[in-house]
């Protein structure tokens, strides 16, 4: 009996918490073309491994985008840029610069 309340327990601290920056995404980021911070202040590159491939590979870029636009916010950035990535091609790694303009 003890485990299961533990674990109810758990349960509802877990979706007290606020939502998963990957899922839902970074208000008060933005992201530029390398040619639009050419003013902006360097603040750190990012890089992450998307965690799906193949069919569900659009939804794990999307995450793996929005983690790294997280991780900059709270480094101190307003704005990223990605790396481009061409059309159709699995990306194994997504790497961006973060600024702040």
């Amino acid at each position: 009996m003890k485990i299961k309340y533990l674990f109810w327990g758990g349960f509802v601290a877990a979706s007290a918490c606020t939502p998963d920056p990957g899922l839902v995404g970074v208000a008060g980021m933005r992201e530029a073309r390398a040619d639009e911070v050419a003013q902006c202040t360097y603040v750190s590159d990012f890089r992450m491994v998307p965690q799906a491939y193949g069919l569900f590979s659009g939804p794990g870029l999307k995450y793996a985008r929005n983690k790294i636009m997280a991780d900059a916010q709270a480094a101190g950035a307003n704005t990223v840029v990605f790396d481009p990535v061409s059309p159709g091609q699995d990306v194994y790694v997504v790497h961006a610069v973060a600024y702040r303009c």
